[in-house]
């Protein structure tokens, strides 16, 4: 399928840590969907090899990458401006910026894991949010995706960073929906900010790495890059301030 040809066709969708794998999977994806894509990454040599994978996988797709600094609120501002000057609006942000920290037991967690966590989990919620909020409102079809973990609905442990981070982005994420609510007045709600829960994400690299592990309950990264598609097809009333799940609930 051709970029303009999809069901994404004219679409202009960001892809904030686009250079890892499920980044690269979203990328693949969304081009193929027909979306004109434009990644981020901080690592500029990885965000250029998922770009250029995309691109030449569909030889049509407009596929484009920039080097963001996602901790820097201004930097992310100039990123969202920058988007929707060249191609004219926004209608998607998907939000894949990871990272994660855990500990053999709760009272010996590191705090300075924490402290990265907020910043890599949080901090690039909240800047990507503020900043796209008003060009993904001018859309008519809208999305804010956020992936998170079912560790934040039912946190272990060892995981008691990671977990509380992943329930702060998803708090933010749900109040980022009922902006989406209020802004709409008395007209039909067009744009959503919607969350994916996965249990963990596995990758064809990491199978060939461990060939005999399960993996039980992990979700692939091409079945997420569906899922992502697949929140564009539904009303903004379905999806907007909801958790879909794409792993058992805990």
């Amino acid at each position: 399928m051709r970029n303009g040809n999809g069901p994404l066709a004219g679409a202009v969708i960001a892809v904030a840590g686009a250079g890892g794998p499920a980044g690269r999977a979203a990328l693949l994806r969304l081009a193929e969907a027909g979306a004109t894509v434009v990644g981020s990454d901080n690592d500029p040599e990885r965000l250029a090899e998922a770009v250029d994978t995309a691109r030449y996988a569909y030889g049509g797709a407009t596929v484009t990458g920039d080097t963001v600094d996602l901790l820097d609120l201004q930097s992310t501002r100039d990123w969202a401006a920058h988007v929707e000057k060249d191609f004219g609006r926004v209608d998607g942000v998907v939000h894949l910026v990871g990272g994660w920290r855990g500990s053999e037991t709760f009272t010996r967690t590191k705090l300075d894991d924490w402290d990265l966590l907020e910043l890599l989990l949080i901090r690039t919620v909240q800047h990507t949010s503020l900043a796209f909020f008003d060009a993904l409102q001018r859309s008519d079809r809208g999305r804010y995706v956020l992936i998170s973990a079912a560790g934040a609905s039912k946190p272990t442990a060892g995981n008691a960073s990671y977990a509380a981070a992943k329930a702060a982005a998803e708090a933010w994420t749900l109040a980022m929906a009922d902006a989406f609510n209020k802004a709409k007045g008395e007209g039909e709600l067009t744009s959503a900010a919607a969350i994916l829960v996965v249990k963990a994400l596995v990758h064809d690299a990491m199978r060939a790495a461990r060939p005999n592990a399960k993996f039980a309950g992990f979700t692939d990264v091409k079945d997420l890059a569906e899922a992502i598609a697949g929140v564009w097809e539904k009303p903004a009333t379905e999806v907007n301030g909801t958790r879909l799940w794409l792993t058992e609930k805990p």
